[in-house]
């Protein structure tokens, strides 16, 4: 059951507040999963440890025996195109790999290579059809970034990432968006009394039924639900890699001028992986030293 006196308040939000620049449009290019008449229902693998259960099930909104988590907060589930079911991750976290109709959710200390999240997506036939998000506990085991609010910022915009959203803003020091899609130095928005981002916000929601407001003819069963065409045969499952070697030619570049979006093709498929880079990375290498 969805959070519904959540989602009307934040709708009503939304109709507010679409046309401020701060909430321009974010979709990840034209990335996006079919999904028939139904709801988005793709499954998310659990592979993460207890140090991160919890901000994998507030920033999905739903716990891994299939309950609705009725926290106060906004979750991805509370969006009415989404349905994604939390369920036993089918991976090695190291590897994450993701199959066909997935969004494998991993973590581990990936080592010192500069990013605290990752997100990949796979596209085939012109939608995604497999998905990862690696948070990094090179970095979240330390100081600076073994906070509430680093975690749930990362968690929640890579997961994003994976239902096609992209960034409402790429710069760390401007002021907070009150979204985790937005880039910050200040996640939880202490530093410089501002707001948290932390969650999604109400244009969040709006973007998804913007990307998922239509349906598509052909459909088929990942699962228990209904998702859309069935990938190539030829596609392999999506395991993405840990540096820029891995990941293809860059394409686009955050606000620090690093490049954080990549692509490269792989049988058939195009592979696309979004980086969240640690505030101290020079960029422009694999490594952080």
């Amino acid at each position: 059951m969805k959070k519904t006196i959540l989602r009307v308040a934040l709708v009503s939000v939304a109709a507010l507040s679409v046309g401020s620049p701060a909430l321009a449009e974010h979709s990840w290019g034209t990335y996006h999963w079919s999904k028939g008449t139904n709801q988005l229902g793709v499954t998310v693998g659990d592979n993460v440890d207890s140090r991160w259960d919890q901000y994998l099930v507030v920033a999905l909104g739903v716990d891994a025996s299939g309950n609705p988590f009725e926290g106060a907060k906004p979750s991805w589930n509370d969006s009415s195109v989404i349905a994604s079911p939390l369920v036993a991750g089918a991976t090695d976290p190291k590897r994450c790999k993701a199959a066909a109709g997935k969004i494998e959710v991993c973590n581990a200390r990936y080592g010192r290579t500069g990013w605290l999240g990752v997100a990949g997506i796979s596209i085939s036939g012109g939608h995604i059809v497999s998905g990862y998000t690696k948070v990094n506990d090179t970095y979240f085991d330390t100081a600076k970034y073994n906070t509430p609010g680093w975690r749930r910022l990362v968690m929640c915009q890579e997961i994003g990432h994976d239902y096609g959203l992209g960034h409402t803003d790429e710069t760390f020091a401007n002021t907070n968006h009150g979204t985790c899609m937005d880039y910050t130095d200040d996640p939880d928005g202490t530093i410089k009394n501002q707001l948290s981002n932390e969650y999604q916000n109400a244009h969040d929601f709006v973007q998804l039924e913007t990307i998922y407001g239509h349906s598509h003819q052909a459909t088929t069963n990942f699962g228990e639900r209904k998702l859309g065409a069935a990938p190539a045969a030829a596609e392999a499952a999506l395991e993405g890699g840990n540096s820029p070697a891995d990941w293809g030619r860059a394409v686009a570049y955050d606000g620090k001028g690093r490049p954080h979006i990549f692509e490269k093709n792989e049988g058939g498929r195009k592979i696309i992986t979004h980086v969240f880079w640690t505030l101290e990375h020079k960029g422009g290498g694999s490594q952080d030293h």
